[in-house]
Parts: C-alpha cells; structure tokens; sequence
C-alpha cells in the first residue's frame, strides 16, 4: 500500500523538520538575507504550515491560491518559535493521520491547484503529496538552514551528523 511506504520517510522528514525548526533563533525572527529573501520567522512559519497542504491535498479535489471575489491565500506569519513548533505539531499530526486513513484508490485520484479559476496543474494526489507538499518543505527546510549558517547557529544534523555535530 502506497501509505505504509510513505508514512516511513514522512516520519523521518517531519523529525528531521522539527530539528530545524528547533533551532530558529527566536531573536532573530525579522532577519533578512537579501531583500528578495523571507525573514526567517516567515520562512519556518511556512515551513511550519506546509504540510497542512496535505489537508487540502487529501480532503479537497483542488485549491484555489486566489479564488474569483474571494480573498488570496495568505499564510500565517508566527510571532515565536514557540508559534512555529506548535502549527508545526498539529499540522504534522493531522497530516499524518489523513495520510494512514488514505487508501490506494484515493492516493491515485486527480487534484488541481488553481489561481484566480484557473488551472495551474493536475496530478494523482500522491504527487501532489510527494512534490508540492513534501520535496516543497525538503526545499524550504533547505533554506532555512542556510539561514542558521549565515547567523552562526549550529546546524543539526539529518542524514548523519553535520559539520556542527561531529
């Protein structure tokens, strides 16, 4: 079944997101890199909120970013670290369960992500879990740690130990 070999590697990548998370300093939440760049507190809060996507991905036949007369997706902007590890626990734990209630069948159905009506792209819900939802937060998690080297905040290991943990 399609859910017993991903909730594995949900599992691992979730914990090793939590690593992450952990270590945003909570002094510097409104730093920013570049002047393109997220702050640091905007980019965990995403970090943090992405993977509610699986919600939407699982429950819903498509999302739309910005719906006809409606207001656009806006995510939320966390205050503290405390903000960020706390949406990140409900939004892992209601991912995970949808993901265990999930059957073959319904990892295989279509879903659509649109912007203003239109459709941006379809795919198997599964692909949309596997790209947009999980390699989406791998990507951001990505650059979060980026933000903690440029800051001098040790970097946690995730696939074995890092330069920081050896």
């Amino acid at each position: 079944m399609i859910r017993e070999s991903l909730l594995p590697e949900f599992d691992q990548e979730m914990a090793n997101t939590r690593k992450v998370l952990e270590r945003v300093p909570e002094d510097k939440l409104s730093w920013k890199p570049h002047e393109k760049s997220f702050t640091p507190g905007r980019l965990a809060g995403h970090v943090a909120n992405l993977i509610h996507w699986t919600e939407a991905t699982l429950e819903q036949d498509f999302f739309d970013l910005a719906p006809p007369g409606a207001p656009a997706y806006a995510p939320p902007e966390p205050k503290s670290r405390r903000e960020i590890l706390e949406a990140f626990e409900k939004n892992m734990k209601r991912a995970r369960s949808l993901i265990e209630q999930t059957t073959d069948d319904d990892f295989m159905k279509p879903w659509s992500l649109l912007r203003g009506g239109q459709k941006m792209f379809t795919m198997p819900r599964i692909v949309v879990l596997r790209n947009f939802v999980m390699n989406h937060e791998i990507h951001h998690r990505a650059q979060l740690i980026v933000y903690l080297r440029l800051n001098n905040i040790p970097v946690p290991g995730l696939y074995g130990p890092s330069a920081d943990e050896k």
